[in-house]
């Protein structure tokens, strides 16, 4: 018989929807204990044996409990039972993620899985790591994608070198965005956040309380969680006090899923934080604007932090933009490209003593007609 979850429980808890399918009843029990090990997926729907039409019940199951990942045991004495189910699953289903679980050493039976329309192909019998990395790539595959429901862009702002800029430039174009385009969200995930100063609001909660209650994480919670700002821009505050902050790359995907689909534009500010946290949000990030200067120290930096960010996907994804920017006899762009090895995505044009008093005043540059906040526009 299939076990099912009953409403209660589902209501009650939050993460990747799985469903799994084996051939025998000791088989169900290890992958249902192996999804549970997870601290990304909840097991909405498991049986002892697979569909065999494309009308059969166990289908219609999976898509009425809305699954996003089935989960299926590959006998290694008899594979085409599994693949054949891979393969019916593949056609007969929408939006629906294939994870294969199958013996590693026999490269004909992996080919055919993949072929079928597995998209990850997991060892049999090994402990719960490979699983949870999988479900971390669906979900940041996921965050990254623009589909027709409207999931948000993510844009992060990174400092190149200490000071020089980062934090404002995420504000002023979050605040831009909300104005001009739509629905935005600014999370802070400087290591001491800055952002609600320049807001001049005092958030009740940060995004510290968004990721140790992630597990019971929904919309509800998060709009709790959030400082409504000028201008209707929302903030997730950054931390006000120094403070360990370590969240897997499966938390911060899980964050970002829930974040993209209740708004059309997130800006992460993650001022100068270079660890395993920028790094993961870059990858999760549809563009990453490395904020820098004219100086050797900045064009040095910019070139070393743009190669760190390498693994983060497309290479046009990091582009470098030029705060304070003045123009200098003989150095153009095209010498800070080369200098940088990342394309200039926008200048904006020194204005010191503005954008320090809108700083100390709480009272963002947008807001009022210059030079510099035009600039800001065009980069929004």
């Amino acid at each position: 018989m299939p076990r099912v979850k009953d409403s209660n429980e589902e209501q009650g808890m939050h993460g990747v929807a799985v469903a799994l399918l084996a051939e025998d009843r000791d088989r169900l029990a290890v992958l249902q204990h192996r999804t549970e090990e997870t601290t990304t997926a909840r097991t909405v729907f498991t049986h002892a044996t697979f569909p065999s039409t494309s009308t059969d019940p166990i289908l219609r199951q999976i898509q009425d409990l809305r699954a996003e990942v089935v989960i299926i045991d590959v006998d290694p004495g008899h594979p085409q039972r599994a693949i054949s189910t891979i393969e019916l699953l593949k056609n007969s289903t929408n939006d629906v993620a294939i994870f294969a679980l199958g013996e590693m050493d026999h490269p004909p039976t992996i080919v055919a899985a993949m072929r079928a329309g597995a998209c990850e192909y997991l060892e049999r019998t090994t402990d719960v790591l490979p699983l949870q990395e999988a479900l971390a790539r669906f979900l940041s595959a996921r965050a990254r994608s623009v589909n027709a429901a409207g999931r948000a862009r993510v844009l992060l702002f990174m400092n190149a070198k200490g000071g020089s800029g980062a934090t404002t430039l995420a504000v002023n174009t979050a605040l831009a965005l909300q104005q001009e385009h739509g629905t935005t969200l600014l999370v802070d995930f400087a290591t001491l956040g800055h952002a609600a100063l320049h807001l001049n609001v005092r958030p009740v909660f940060t995004l510290a309380d968004a990721l140790e209650n992630l597990h019971r994480l929904d919309a509800a919670l998060l709009k709790g969680f959030i400082t409504l700002c000028r201008r209707d821009v929302h903030l997730l505050a950054g931390m006000n006090q120094i403070a360990s902050l370590s969240p897997t790359t499966s938390e911060l995907a899980r964050l970002f899923d829930l974040l993209v689909t209740h708004y059309q534009y997130v800006v992460v500010d993650s001022s100068s934080r270079m660890d395993e946290i920028s790094h993961t949000i870059a990858n999760l990030s549809h563009e990453v604007m490395l904020v820098t200067q004219t100086d050797v120290a900045a064009l040095w930096s910019t070139n070393r932090i743009r190669a760190w960010l390498d693994g983060t996907g497309s290479q046009t994804k990091v582009r470098a933009v030029l705060n304070r920017y003045k123009k200098i006899a003989g150095f153009g762009e095209e010498d800070v490209q080369k200098a940088t090895n990342c394309k200039v995505a926008w200048k904006v044009p020194n204005s010191y003593h503005p954008v320090a008093s809108a700083i100390d005043r709480g009272e963002p540059l947008i807001l009022h007609d210059s030079d510099i906040s035009r600039s800001i526009r065009g980069l929004a």
